[in-house]
């Protein structure tokens, strides 16, 4: 039973005496935001699993909240204190504007899905940001003469390889099949591309993945074992990069604080302002989708409205 006010109940127990349970869940989801790396993966990747909704523990705070102010527990409210400070000190900077917004460089990923009913919407939709950039991935025989056709008039250097394509404003050069298919997938699995942009700053290096999808289940738990050797690959082509200059653009079915991308995040840095949540486009709750540089900013990267795929179209500005 709840007590009647904030002082002793009706067994003697002081708001300071009252829930226990709450100040050790706070203290808990604090371990977690913290310390979430310590969550071993030998069991189904709990500890990937965790790190891809983990932006969601923040949700627990006004749970605990209410719960404690229901037990009229001071030491509870003031647990709750520290997952709110840990919360923020992890993700907080994505919030805060940033006193440099200026950029060089407008660049856009999405993944249009090989099931879109209406790829010229889709196009006209990513257009409306005037990317100097395209970045496009499930790409089909069929939907592909659509999508190039819509961007020739203002990307007239563009370079397609198995599913994935890159449309430019300057130059591409230099632009190859990336091999990223994990062991026991056949030839005719192409989902990456290195090219060359020729930029009025400088070359830059840019890449275009799709790394496989994950799956969870009761028997297998979450599935990433494919995923994770796709983004080993991907690490060492980077880490193998002659450019100083490298854009990553991409669905690496992966949020940059999961362990399973640490091949490609630690080579390279990703927004410093924005969350732009790209997955599932009708209530996203994970950014998959990625924007990714080196020797470059990403200054703030978005999310743009649905189109007809199963994910939001990204955006980020870039500032070399």
């Amino acid at each position: 039973m709840p007590s009647r006010g904030w002082g002793k109940d009706a067994r003697g127990r002081s708001g300071w005496s009252r829930g226990p349970i709450i100040t050790l869940l706070a203290g808990f989801v604090t371990g977690l935001l913290v310390f979430h790396r310590a969550i071993p993966n030998s069991v189904g990747h709990l500890g990937s699993l965790l790190e891809t909704f983990l932006p969601w523990l923040g949700l627990t705070v006004p749970l605990l909240f209410g719960l404690a102010l229901l037990r009229r527990s001071v030491v509870a409210l003031v647990a709750l204190l520290l997952p709110v400070v840990a919360w923020f000190g992890v993700f907080g900077g994505l919030l805060l504007p940033h006193a440099d917004t200026t950029y060089d460089i407008v660049v856009l990923q999405h993944n249009v899905s090989d099931e879109n009913p209406d790829p010229a919407g889709t196009t006209r939709a990513i257009l409306k940001v005037q990317p100097d950039l395209i970045a496009l991935v499930e790409l089909t025989s069929p939907a592909l003469s659509t999508y190039a056709a819509i961007l020739a008039p203002g990307y007239p250097y563009h370079t397609v390889h198995g599913t994935v394509g890159l449309w430019s404003r300057q130059p591409i050069v230099d632009a190859r099949l990336l091999d990223l298919r994990p062991t026991g997938v056949g030839t005719d699995w192409n989902r990456g591309l290195r090219a060359t942009v020729r930029m009025p700053t400088g070359d830059a290096a840019v890449y275009v993945a799709h790394l496989p999808s994950v799956r969870l289940g009761l028997a297998g738990g979450f599935s990433t074992e494919r995923r994770d050797e796709s983004a080993a690959l991907l690490g060492a082509a980077i880490a193998a990069e002659p450019l100083d200059r490298v854009i990553l653009l991409g669905d690496l079915n992966s949020t940059v604080d999961d362990r399973g991308l640490l091949p490609v995040s630690s080579r390279l840095t990703s927004a410093e302002y924005g969350f732009a949540f790209s997955w599932p486009a009708a209530f996203p709750v994970a950014r998959i989708d990625q924007i990714m540089t080196r020797a470059a900013t990403v200054v703030e990267t978005w999310s743009l409205p649905a189109t007809g795929s199963d994910h939001l179209p990204i955006a980020a500005r870039v500032r070399f």
